[in-house]
C-alpha cells in the first residue's frame, strides 16, 4: 500500500472511533441514567464534559506534535482514549463517569489535532481535498454505526459495551499507526513547547466554555457564571501579554491569521458548526415530542444527513482539488442554509418522508463544505505548522459545536417547560407533546433554524471573498 494511504488508513481508525462514540453515547443516555441512579443535568454534563476538554486542549496539544512528533502524539490519543473509554465502562456512578469522559476528550484532542496534520504531511496540496473527502466517508459511516451500534447494544447487552467496544479498536488503531507509520523527526527545529502560553491558553478557553454551560444547566443569573466569565477574560489577557513580550516560542503562530485564505476559512469554519450541532439536536426533539416515535426510531431518522454527507465528501473532495476550495465550500453552504430555511418551516402535520429528504439535502451541503474547507485550511499553512493549523480549526470547529448545542437547548428551555426539555433529552418523555406546547416548540425551533440560516449565509459571504488558493504557495 503505498504510504500516503497508509498514513490515511490510521487516521481512519482514529476518525472511525470518535464518530461512534460521538452518537452511540446520545443513544445510551436513559439506561446509563436509570443504572447508576443519576440525574439529567449530571447525563448533560457526561455529553458536555468530552466536548469541553476536547476544545480546550486541541490546540495545545496541536503544537506539541508539531514539536515531538506527530506519530508519536497520535498513538498517545490512542492510548489515552483507550483508559478513558475502559474508565467509562467500568464507572460507578455518574460523577465518575463525567471524569472518565473527560479523559476521553483529551485522548480525542490528540488523535483530533494531529490527524489531518498527519494527512496533510502525507499528501501534497493538490490531493488533499480527495484525502478529506475520503475521511468524510468515515465519519458519516462512524455517525450510521454509532447508531445501529447503539441500538443493539442497548437492546441486547449494557450500555458499559458502548465504551469498551473502543478499547479492542483503539488497540488494532495503536499497533497498526506504530506499524504504518513513519517516524518523523521533530518537525519543530529545536523549538520548545510554550507550557505557560498552553496552560493559560486552555485555562482561560475552559473558563469561557464553562460560563455557558453553568448558565444553561443552573442559571445565567448564577455568581459561578460571572466568575468563570471574569476568570476567562483575565486568564485571556495574562495569556495576551505573556505570548507577545515573554514566550520564545509562542503556543499561536499568528502569522498564521495574516494569510487571508486561513483565517476566512477557520472563520467560516466557525461559523458553520455554530450553525451545525443545534440541527441534530433540535430535530431529535422534534421527533420525539412532535412526530412523538422512540428515541432510537429518532435516531434512525437523523441517517439520510450522514449517509448523504459521506456519499458526496469524496467527490467533493476531488472536486475542489480541481477547481478550488472557495467554489466547492461555498456552494456547500448555500446548499445547507437553503435546507435548513425549508426546514425551519416543518410542521406537525409534515411527513417524516420530507423532513428526510431535507436533511438529505442538508447533508450533501455538509459533504460538499467540509473537505474543501479543510483542504484550504491545512494548505494555506507552511509544514512545520500543520499542527498547530489542525489544532486551531479544530479548536474553533468544537468551540462552535458546544455555542451550538447551549443554543439548541436554551432555545427549547424558553418556549418549553426546562422538565419538559430535559425528560425530551434523555429519553423519558413518550408520546406527542400537547398541541400548545408542540406549537410553542416549533415556534421556537424555527426561530433557532433561521438563527442558523443567518450564520451560514454569512459563512458563505465569507467564503466566497477568502481568495483563491495557490497550492504551490507552500509546497510539502
Amino acid at each position: 500500500m503505498e504510504y500516503k494511504w497508509r498514513v490515511w488508513s490510521v487516521t481512519m481508525v482514529g476518525s472511525l472511533m470518535s464518530a461512534i462514540d460521538g452518537t452511540i453515547v446520545v443513544l445510551a443516555i436513559l439506561p446509563i441514567a436509570e443504572d447508576l441512579h443519576t440525574d439529567y443535568i449530571t447525563m448533560v454534563w457526561v455529553v458536555v464534559a468530552y466536548l469541553l476538554v476536547n476544545t480546550a486542549l486541541v490546540l495545545s496539544l496541536g503544537r506539541m506534535g508539531d514539536i515531538y512528533g506527530r506519530k508519536r502524539m497520535y498513538n498517545a490519543g490512542f492510548i489515552v482514549f483507550i483508559i478513558g473509554s475502559a474508565l467509562s465502562g467500568l464507572a460507578p456512578n455518574g460523577p465518575s463517569l463525567v471524569a472518565f469522559r473527560a479523559i476521553q476528550g483529551i485522548g480525542a484532542a490528540l488523535l483530533t489535532a494531529n490527524s489531518f496534520a498527519l494527512i496533510s504531511q502525507a499528501f501534497p496540496p493538490q490531493e488533499r481535498g480527495r484525502a478529506f473527502g475520503m475521511n468524510s466517508i468515515v465519519w458519516g459511516a462512524g455517525s450510521v454505526l454509532g447508531i445501529v451500534l447503539g441500538g443493539l447494544i442497548i437492546t441486547y447487552t449494557t450500555w458499559r459495551a458502548i465504551f469498551l467496544i473502543n478499547v479492542p479498536i483503539g488497540i488494532f488503531g495503536t499497533l497498526w499507526a506504530y506499524r504504518a507509520i513513519t517516524s518523523d523527526s521533530r518537525a519543530g527545529g529545536g523549538e520548545s513547547f510554550d507550557l505557560v502560553g498552553a496552560g493559560t491558553f486552555t485555562a482561560g478557553l475552559l473558563s469561557l466554555l464553562l460560563a455557558f454551560t453553568w448558565g444553561l444547566l443552573y442559571s445565567w443569573s448564577d455568581p459561578y457564571v460571572y466568575a468563570f466569565m471574569a476568570a476567562s477574560l483575565a486568564i485571556f489577557a495574562s495569556f495576551a501579554v505573556w505570548e507577545a513580550k515573554f514566550s520564545a516560542d509562542p503556543i499561536v503562530d499568528f502569522s498564521l491569521f495574516r494569510n487571508r485564505i486561513f483565517s476566512f476559512s477557520v472563520a467560516v469554519a466557525m461559523l458553520q458548526s455554530l450553525a451545525l450541532f443545534a440541527v441534530n439536536f433540535l430535530l431529535m426533539f422534534y421527533f420525539e415530542g412532535i412526530a412523538g416515535v422512540p428515541i432510537l426510531t429518532a435516531a434512525y431518522l437523523l441517517l439520510p444527513m450522514s449517509i448523504m454527507s459521506m456519499s458526496i465528501g469524496p467527490y467533493a473532495g476531488r472536486l475542489s482539488d480541481r477547481v478550488g476550495a472557495r467554489v466547492v465550500a461555498t456552494a456547500g453552504l448555500f446548499i445547507q442554509a437553503a435546507a435548513l430555511y425549508m426546514l425551519s418551516g416543518i410542521t406537525p402535520s409534515t411527513s417524516l418522508l420530507s423532513v428526510a429528504a431535507l436533511e438529505a439535502i442538508y447533508g450533501v451541503g455538509g459533504g460538499m463544505f467540509w473537505p474543501a474547507n479543510t483542504s484550504a485550511i491545512m494548505s494555506s499553512s507552511p509544514p512545520r505548522r500543520y499542527g498547530v493549523a489542525s489544532g486551531v480549526m479544530n479548536m474553533m470547529r468544537n468551540t462552535g459545536m458546544v455555542l451550538s448545542f447551549i443554543i439548541a437547548l436554551t432555545a427549547a428551555t424558553s418556549v418549553l417547560p426546562a422538565y419538559i426539555v430535559y425528560e425530551l433529552f434523555i429519553g423519558t418523555l413518550s408520546g406527542r407533546l400537547p398541541a400548545a406546547m408542540a406549537l410553542a416548540y416549533l415556534r421556537g425551533q424555527g426561530f433557532a433554524f433561521m438563527i442558523s440560516v443567518a450564520l451560514l449565509i454569512a459563512s458563505a459571504a465569507m467564503s466566497l471573498v477568502r481568495g483563491k488558493h495557490d497550492f504551490q504557495a507552500h509546497g510539502r
